[in-house]
């Protein structure tokens, strides 16, 4: 009894140094680049070197019984390298194996050659019914059983004295049985697990590179603000979009109506990412045309919820706040679909157009909403923003607030667009000081000069 609890314990450690050196590998670029292939002939030479130098390592540390067998793991060595590099792996490792343990000599020399190389060579016949990632750790416990039953099998069968083989296998086939298969067990679990790791990643840059692409494509989608855009020297607009992630709900647009009128208008789509990033495409061209085709806002505003309650199986929303400038008088034209309230800003004074909000858009069909006036004088300012400005938080929940909001921008009277919005921004980042940003944080200026 004492002697199968010390090959327990000799099997167990060498398993465990085996096992420690492929987890290292496996977690480093070395692994990931040539272990990561598909089963090339490369793949495969390199699987039956890495099967080889395990087996030998489990040669070197074997344990020699009374009756002159050595007792080891090296099985395990070829064993992998069939499953992982097929026929030629497992050939390639069972040859490497056996010849090393040839030089080492021993009443079971010549029966442990045989068996290791056969060993490599079925389990890499094997491999190709039975794939790896496809492995249950039960089938894997059984053949890892099998094939060292077959070693101790080949041992019977080889040595001689008949009666010496069976006292070698007698004394041996326990710890023997046992320690081979769990190990090659916990090795398949392992390797897998590795396979599942790297598709993962493999699956996360691919998302990542589309999402990059998504992010593009939804700024394409939004007007280019600058000196030459709109393009009349009675306006000063400028734009900022910073999403949550890389793709968000907010969006903005600005464009001419006709020759004296320009509609500008900013909105907050319910939820973020992918699919807040599609409707609030679908809700911008929708509003455009619905602007330029009708002729007062309000029956824009209600034709375009009525196109975007249609189909609307996600039972998405979009808050909007729209308004057209009439250049010539200065008259604004305006309306809130359960957004927030913009600033107007006009000399010293900074204030909220609070109005009664109409309801969302695409919440429900045949809702009316109501146009508003407001004048605006030369050097006016209004500035639109979503929710992700006033409701930027601290590490500590406190809310950037309306009340900041209108302080920041009360000594900002003779700004530029441009700079009215970037010290929004800087002043909200100020706030937060390094906190994470949880909404999208989008807003649009534009000075009446």
């Amino acid at each position: 009894m004492e002697t199968i609890i010390e090959y327990f314990i000799s099997m167990i450690e060498t398993l465990a140094v085996m096992l420690v050196v492929a987890l290292f590998l496996g977690s480093g670029k070395l692994y990931s680049k040539f272990f990561g292939e598909k089963r090339s002939i490369k793949f495969s030479i390199i699987a039956g070197l890495f099967g080889g130098l395990l087996a030998v390592y489990g040669n070197l540390a074997a344990l020699k019984t009374s009756g002159g067998a050595l007792v080891s793991v090296r099985d395990m060595g070829p064993m992998i390298a069939g499953f992982a590099g097929g026929p030629v792996g497992g050939v390639i490792a069972g040859i490497i194996a056996g010849v090393h343990r040839f030089t080492m000599g021993g009443v079971t020399v010549y029966a442990c050659m045989v068996a290791t190389f056969l060993i490599g060579l079925a389990c890499g016949l094997i491999s190709k019914f039975s794939k790896l990632k496809q492995m249950k750790p039960w089938h894997s416990l059984l053949i890892g059983a099998g094939m060292e039953l077959f070693h101790l099998g080949m041992v019977l069968l080889i040595v001689r004295p008949f009666e010496t083989a069976v006292q070698v296998v007698r004394e041996m086939i326990i710890p023997f049985v046992l320690i081979n298969a769990a190990g090659f067990t916990m090795m398949i679990a392992f390797i897998n697990y590795m396979e599942k790791q790297r598709a993962l990643q493999a699956e996360r840059s691919k998302l990542q590179s589309e999402l990059h692409v998504a992010s593009t494509i939804q700024h394409s989608l939004l007007p280019k603000l600058s000196d030459t855009y709109p393009g009349r020297d009675e306006l000063d607009v400028y734009a900022t979009m910073i999403p949550a992630k890389a793709v968000g709900g907010d969006f903005y647009d600005v464009f001419f109506v006709d020759n004296n009128r320009i509609a500008f208008l900013i909105g907050d789509v319910s939820g973020k990412g992918i699919p807040a990033a599609l409707f609030m495409a679908n809700a911008k061209t929708v509003l455009q045309n619905c602007i330029r085709d009708l002729p007062d806002l309000t029956s824009a505003l209600c034709k375009a919820n009525d196109v975007l309650c249609e189909g609307n199986d996600a039972e998405m929303f979009v808050t909007i706040w729209v308004g057209i400038l009439n250049i010539e008088t200065g008259e604004l034209k305006f309306s809130s679909c359960g957004h927030n309230p913009p600033v107007h800003i006009s000399g010293n004074n900074a204030e909220f157009i609070r109005i009664k909000s109409g309801f969302v858009m695409a919440g429900m069909e045949d809702v009316m909403y109501k146009e508003n006036t407001w004048q605006l004088k030369k050097g006016d300012t209004i500035l639109l923003y979503t929710d992700g400005v006033v409701e930027a938080e601290t590490r500590n929940h406190e809310l950037y607030g309306e009340e900041r909001l209108l302080s920041c921008l009360t000594s900002l009277k003779d700004a530029k667009a441009e700079t009215v919005v970037n010290e929004v921004k800087q002043s909200v980042d100020n706030f937060i000081d390094g906190n994470d940003q949880f909404d999208d944080l989008t807003m649009l200026c534009i000075k009446y000069k």
